[in-house]
C-alpha cells in the first residue's frame, strides 16, 4: 500500500485509533531500524536498559530522552557527531532480515541488493541554516526522497492546487528543505513547477520576468522576498494577473503580513489571493500546511501527518506533555526515515494554541493539527537599556505587532551597542519603510507609541528608507533568508566584530536619539 493511500486512511481516524496506530509504527520502527542501525540510540537505549520492547504506544515516547540541536554538533574531540544519529546498517544483518532471502529467490540476488540500498544509501542531504549554530547535514536516503514528495504532494492536496495550475519556486536555491519541498511537491502530484531559485539566483527582476512568463496561479516564497518582488512589481506599474495563492515559508507570518500581501495583489491585478503559511524544519525533513481560507478568516492551524511522525506538546520548562489545546514547545518524532534520524527532538519553536485533534473547519479532515502562532524560544532576547536593570523582549511579538501596523511596509530592527562599546548600553533602531499614504511624522509617532505601551521600549532611531535602501538591509538577493532582525552588537572579547552590511543613509532628519530608555 502506497503512503499516498494510506494517508486517505488517516484523515477521518479519531484521536485514540490514530495514536494507537502510531504506538504500533513507533515500535516497528525502532526495533527494525533505528536501534539496530543508529549508533547514538543504540547506545542511549543500552544506557538506559531499554529496548524496543519498552515502547509500544506514543505514551511511552516520555521514556525516550530529548533531542537537541547541541546534541548534534561538532565537538573537537568528535567533529563528525551528527553521524552516530544517521541510520548506518550492518549488510550482514540487512541480509538476514525477514523476507530478504525469499524475495532475492524470487526476484534476483541484484534487483533485491539494489532496494536495499535505495532505502539505506544516503544520496542527498539539506541542512540547517546555521544563523544561531553552526549548520548540520541531514541525510536522505531515496525513501527519504520519496516521502519528501509525498509530504510536498500533500502540501499541493490540502492547498488545493490542481494539476492544470502552475507554480512558481521562489524559495532560495540552497539545501534547505522549503526549495527542495515544493520542487518534489510538483513532482508528486505531477502539477508544474517552475524553481527560480528566489533572490540569490535571479534577483527581483528575474522573479518578476518568470511570473509575468508564466503567469502562475500559486506563488511560494519568503514572506520578505514575496515583499520585495510585488513591491517592485507595483513600483514598476506591472499586471501580474491569476495569481490564486501565495504559500509562504521560512519566516513569521502574522496577519498583518498576510493581508498586505493579499492587497498588493489586487492592485496587481488579482483580486481575493489567499495566503497561507507552512511550518517545517530541517530535522522532520517534512513540512506542514494550513488549509486555504478567505482573506481575513483566521488560519485553520497546520495539518500533520500522523502515519509519517508525531508531534508532542511540551511544557519547556518541565518537559512534561501538555494538554490538547494548551501552548507549548514541539517535539518531533520520526515514524518512516532513513538517513538521519532523530528521536523526541526539541524544536525549540512554542505552538501557541497547541495540538487540536478536532475535524478542520475547512476541509473536514481530522488530522491532528498545530494552531495558533508559532514563535522561537531564542527570540526572547535580554537586553540592557539601563544600568540598573535588564529588559527582556519578546522579539516573536514584536514582529507580529509592527507586521500588523497599517501605513507600515518592509521594516528591520537592528541592535546596537552606544558607541560601539561592548560594555555600554543596549541600542535600538527601526529601519523601516512607509507605504505612500502614511505621513512619516504619523508612522513615526504610532510606533513609538506602540513600542513603549506594548513593550516598554523607546527606539533610540527610526529611520525611513526607499524601498530599494531596505531591499539592501534585508540583503535580498545576498543573504539565504532576508534579514528583519539584526545584531550589530559587538562581544566583550578578543574575536574582531564581524563587519555590518553597507547602510544606505537615512532621508529624514525627525528621529535624533533619545535619551531616555525602556
Amino acid at each position: 500500500m502506497s503512503t499516498r493511500s494510506l494517508t486517505r486512511q488517516w484523515h477521518t481516524l479519531d484521536r485514540e485509533t490514530a495514536r494507537e496506530r502510531q504506538g504500533r509504527k513507533l515500535h516497528r520502527y525502532l526495533r527494525d531500524c533505528v536501534l539496530p542501525f543508529s549508533g547514538h540510540y543504540h547506545r542511549l537505549f543500552g544506557e538506559l536498559g531499554l529496548d524496543a520492547g519498552d515502547i509500544r504506544s506514543v505514551d511511552d515516547l516520555k521514556k525516550i530522552p530529548f533531542t537537541a540541536k547541541e546534541d548534534l554538533l561538532p565537538t573537537p574531540e568528535n567533529p563528525r557527531r551528527s553521524l552516530g544519529f544517521a541510520l548506518i546498517p550492518d549488510p550482514h544483518v540487512l541480509a538476514h532480515r525477514p523476507g530478504v532471502i525469499a524475495r532475492a529467490l524470487l526476484r534476483g540476488r541484484a534487483r533485491v541488493q539494489d532496494e536495499l540500498d535505495r532505502e539505506w544509501r544516503p544520496t542527498f542531504m539539506t541542512a540547517t541554516t546555521g544563523r544561531s549554530t553552526e549548520s548540520v547535514a541531514f541525510l536522505y536516503t531515496q525513501h527519504d526522497l520519496h516521502n519528501l514528495a509525498v509530504g510536498g504532494g500533500r502540501v499541493v492536496e490540502i492547498a488545493r492546487i490542481t494539476r492544470e495550475e502552475r507554480m512558481l519556486n521562489m524559495f532560495p536555491f540552497a539545501p534547505h528543505l522549503a526549495f527542495w519541498y515544493m520542487h518534489y511537491a510538483g513532482g508528486d502530484r505531477n502539477t508544474f513547477a517552475l524553481s527560480t531559485g528566489g533572490g540569490k539566483c535571479m534577483g527581483t527582476e528575474g522573479n518578476l520576468r518568470a511570473i509575468a512568463k508564466l503567469k502562475p496561479q500559486v506563488l511560494a516564497a519568503m514572506p520578505t522576498f514575496i515583499y520585495h518582488v510585488l513591491r517592485q512589481a507595483l513600483d514598476e506599474k506591472l499586471r501580474l494577473e491569476g495569481v490564486r495563492l501565495i504559500c509562504l515559508a521560512g519566516e513569521k507570518v502574522p496577519d498583518g503580513t498576510r493581508s498586505k500581501l493579499a492587497a498588493m495583489c489586487a492592485e496587481l491585478g488579482s483580486p481575493g489571493v489567499q495566503v497561507i503559511a507552512t511550518y517545517g524544519f530541517t530535522e522532520a525533513k517534512l513540512a506542514w500546511t494550513e488549509c486555504p481560507v478567505a482573506p481575513g478568516e483566521p488560519p485553520t492551524g497546520y495539518h500533520l501527518y500522523p502515519d509519517l511522525g508525531i508531534i508532542e506538546v511540551i511544557n519547556p520548562d518541565t518537559g512534561q506533555p501538555v494538554p490538547d489545546g494548551q501552548r507549548g514547545e514541539i517535539v518531533w518524532t520520526p515514524l518512516d526515515q532513513r538517513g538521519t534520524v532523530v528521536l523526541r527532538y526539541r524544536t525549540g519553536d512554542l505552538i501557541e494554541n497547541g495540538l487540536t485533534w478536532e475535524t478542520c473547519p475547512r476541509c473536514g479532515r481530522t488530522l491532528p493539527r498545530l494552531m495558533g502562532r508559532i514563535s522561537r524560544v531564542s527570540d526572547f532576547r535580554a537586553l540592557r537599556f539601563q544600568k540598573i536593570k535588564g529588559t527582556i523582549v519578546d522579539f516573536n511579538e514584536l514582529e507580529h505587532a509592527l507586521d500588523d501596523i497599517r501605513g507600515l511596509g518592509a521594516w528591520q530592527i537592528e541592535l546596537r551597542k552606544a558607541h560601539d562599546d561592548p560594555l555600554d548600553l543596549d541600542e535600538i533602531v527601526l529601519h523601516l519603510v512607509r507605504i505612500a499614504d502614511m505621513p512619516e511624522a504619523t508612522l513615526d509617532r504610532t510606533l513609538r507609541e506602540l513600542l513603549h505601551t506594548r513593550f516598554e521600549l523607546r527606539p533610540n532611531r527610526i529611520v525611513f528608507h526607499t524601498a530599494d535602501e531596505i531591499k539592501v538591509l534585508h540583503q535580498v538577493g545576498v543573504a539565504l533568508k532576508e534579514q528583519k532582525v539584526v545584531d550589530h552588537r559587538p562581544k566583550a572579547t578578543a574575536a574582531p566584530v564581524e563587519p555590518r552590511p553597507p547602510v544606505p543613509p537615512a532621508r529624514d532628519a525627525i528621529n535624533q536619539p533619545q535619551e531616555t530608555h525602556a
